[in-house]
């Protein structure tokens, strides 16, 4: 099975973490959200993947060396001006030579998609196109996807105001898709695959279905959700280890490599502290994800966070509900709180406080 997937975006809403990272490479709990991806697709039977690539695409290509992630084969389709979601798909098909039925599935989710389920789902219909739908509370800010009891989508109906949504039930970015979709997708101009080729497909009579279930679904776009993500990993949502060679050390408290744990220290569950971690006496670190050689300071707090690599809390520093980028700074005393996110190589200076703001990495030269 073959699949393509979209990681072709600059996740803005994360920046300054993407102004040198593209988001699909920040890591979830120690390992990459596209390796992520690409392990669940495998898991699937998925052997050639082609991503989708738009902005930093040597990252990627630097990424995996010898255009491989694990057993599977990789494929990069760089465009040269974005094409839409539709458009991306049908030049990375082409690049990769796809001529068959694929997967695809979009560079921001995780999942926990029984995805073998979903393509027999697809096969049994005779579909051209199937839709992973997922449940959400409030449909509005996004488009709601109502069907028939068979799965056979009635409509797409985009941003319902509140109280109108005719289902709870939205696009969880997921797709099979069948060749003469593909063939059917205009190229050489960007093309939407969520408001312009289902739509026609629909108003075709093409063969339209989506899949609703309750598996496990994210769209890791935000602060909030990034943030969301990790705690869902760290609690189990999609499985343990949350990272695979990670152990725990304590019930809760998982670590990588080498990493001496300080009698002193409080370790509130469930955390990830990565190889070559240091946590000194009288820190607490609580429902968090301390990266690869990333310190925290004595008496320090981080609570419901995210250290990246060789990150640095100061003595006393306070960081809540943020995420503190590679190589950054807290210094002594200061606090990061309400979202916030501090930029690779970014320092906030001791005894200062940033609440739901983004520091920036400095500048380069």
């Amino acid at each position: 099975m073959k699949a393509v997937v979209l990681v072709g975006g600059e996740g803005t809403r994360l920046r300054p973490l993407t102004t040198t990272t593209p988001k699909p490479l920040l890591p979830v709990v120690g390992r990459p959200l596209v390796e992520r991806q690409l392990a669940w697709l495998a898991q699937h039977g998925v052997d050639a993947a082609v991503l989708s690539l738009g902005y930093l695409p040597d990252a990627f290509v630097e990424h995996f060396p010898g255009d491989r992630f694990e057993t599977m084969h990789l494929v990069y389709a760089v465009e040269d001006e974005a094409l839409g979601t539709a458009g991306a798909i049908r030049f990375a098909a082409e690049q990769a030579g796809f001529d068959e039925r694929v997967v695809v599935c979009n560079g921001d989710v995780m999942t926990t998609l029984d995805l073998d389920a979903f393509v027999a789902f697809h096969a049994d219909r005779g579909a051209s196109v199937s839709i992973h739908l997922s449940r959400v509370e409030d449909p509005s800010a996004l488009g709601a996807v109502p069907t028939y009891p068979d799965g056979e989508v009635i409509a797409f109906v985009e941003k319902p105001p509140p109280g109108t949504e005719p289902s709870n039930w939205i696009n969880a970015g997921t797709y099979v898709l069948e060749p003469e979709v593909l063939a059917a997708i205009p190229s050489g101009r960007a093309v939407s695959i969520e408001r312009e080729t289902f739509p026609r497909l629909l108003e075709e009579r093409g063969k339209v279905y989506a899949l609703a279930t309750d598996d496990y679904w994210i769209d890791v776009g935000t602060p909030q959700t990034y943030l969301t993500a990790h705690a869902d990993v760290l609690a189990g949502r999609m499985g343990f280890p949350p990272v695979p060679d990670a152990h725990e050390a304590s019930r809760g408290v998982w670590v990588r490599g080498d990493v001496e744990l300080v009698a002193t220290a409080t370790f509130e569950p469930p955390i990830l502290i990565d190889s070559g971690a240091v946590i000194a006496l009288g820190a607490r670190v609580a429902g968090s994800t301390i990266g690869a050689d990333a310190a925290v300071g004595s008496d320090a707090l981080v609570e419901r966070a995210v250290l990246h690599a060789s990150a640095r809390i100061g003595d006393g520093a306070v960081v809540r509900d943020s995420i503190v980028g590679a190589g950054a700074c807290v210094e002594a005393g200061a606090s990061v709180l309400d979202f916030s996110i501090v930029g690779a190589g970014a320092r906030v200076a001791g005894g200062t406080t940033v609440a739901g703001d983004r520091v920036p990495a400095p500048a380069a030269g």
